[in-house]
Formats: C-alpha cells, sequence, structure tokens
C-alpha cells in the first residue's frame, strides 16, 4: 500500500485570456471538504462580479477520497471537470482549485470553454510548490520499562514519532507509526522484546 500523497502548501493565483475572456485561477490547500467548501465562498466572494466561479477539489487518499465539482452556469461538463482533470493529471489531494471568468464578448463553444478551464486549472497548479504528505497509523503500546531502547530504534527504524510517554509500573507510549511499515513494526515489536511489548490499544 502506498503511504505517501503529494499535495500543496501554499494558495497561488495565475491568469490567462482566451478570445478576450479572462480566466484567473486560484488553487489552495485544503485539509477537508469543510475547507475546500470555504475557499471557494471566499474566492467567489472577492469575484463577486465575475461571469461565472467555476471550481473542483478533491480531499483525502486511497480509496475513498472526496471529490466536487461545479459549473456554475457554465454548460455542463465544461469547467468544473476540466479543472478536476488538471487536479489529477498533477496527482494531487487536499486541494480544491476555482477558476473564474470574466466574458469577453467571444463565445468560446464547448470545446474551448473545456481547453480554457483546464488550461487556466493547470497553470496555477504549475506555479504551487509540491509537498510529500507522509500517512500515519496511531498506536498505543506497553512494555517494561527496560525495553525501552530497543522500543526507541524499532520506533526510529520504521520512520515513526514518539507522541506521549507514561512511566508507571509498565512504560506506556502512544506512536505514530507510517502505514506502509505498520505491519512490519508490529511483528518486530513481539520479535524484538520477546514478546514482553504489547499494542493496548489501536488508536483512531
Amino acid at each position: 500500500m502506498t503511504d505517501e500523497f503529494y499535495t500543496i502548501r501554499d494558495e497561488q493565483t495565475s491568469e490567462i485570456k482566451v478570445k478576450g475572456s479572462k480566466f484567473i485561477a486560484t488553487a489552495a490547500h485544503a485539509d477537508s471538504p469543510k475547507d475546500a467548501e470555504a475557499f471557494i465562498t471566499l474566492i467567489s466572494k472577492k469575484y463577486f462580479d465575475a461571469t461565472h466561479n467555476c471550481y473542483a477539489y478533491h480531499v483525502g487518499f486511497g480509496a475513498s477520497p472526496v471529490f466536487r465539482y461545479n459549473d456554475d452556469g457554465e454548460p455542463s461538463g465544461t469547467a468544473g471537470k476540466p479543472i478536476y482533470h488538471a487536479i489529477l493529471a498533477k496527482q494531487l489531494t487536499n486541494i480544491a482549485v476555482v477558476v473564474t471568468r470574466y466574458f469577453g464578448g467571444t463565445k468560446l463553444g464547448t470545446g474551448g470553454l473545456v481547453r480554457a478551464y483546464g488550461d487556466a486549472a493547470l497553470a496555477a497548479l504549475e506555479q504551487c510548490p509540491i509537498m510529500t504528505e507522509i500517512i500515519y497509523e496511531s498506536l498505543a503500546i506497553r512494555f517494561p520499562y527496560e525495553e525501552t531502547n530497543t522500543i526507541m530504534r524499532l520506533i526510529s527504524s520504521v520512520e515513526g514519532k514518539i507522541i506521549e510517554t507514561r512511566y508507571e509500573q509498565n512504560t506506556e507510549m502512544s506512536v505514530h507509526v507510517r502505514a506502509g511499515k505498520i505491519d512490519v513494526f508490529k511483528s518486530k515489536l513481539i520479535d524484538l522484546t520477546r514478546g514482553r511489548a504489547e499494542i493496548v490499544v489501536q488508536q483512531p
């Protein structure tokens, strides 16, 4: 399984002109559909006098991402979908893109609109610095204190992160482990400590 995805960090804007119409594309990071919808609302208010504010967003990863696109009055399939395809072409997620159009007096036809909205979205995305995000799973483990060094080395070997440690009769530790290495971690946890360490709860 893959345990990483690509997204953008900062908001970026790009502008193109096609036969008199101005297309302003704005792309932003969005960690949730709520964030994406808030960004779309913000841009739509900023360009309240525009002819159209069309958009697409893609949030999440794996088998069930959340996505949506909207033509905002343009002919069906000519605006939101090509914006969304631009996001997919860049293999990005946790992102929202709004393309604002100011009509220039010349109709572009359905093919022209698809190209214009797609090109505008790609122009903005090409300006965005891409960052890689790692997917982690959370675990809580319990082990005797004398196994601490072994546990620390194991966590480091799977690029894990220690979130919290509680020293009681046994040590309890909350850790984040790369999703792609979770099975290796669980197996080695038992082997390296000869069964003295255990997973006490798999946190959501």
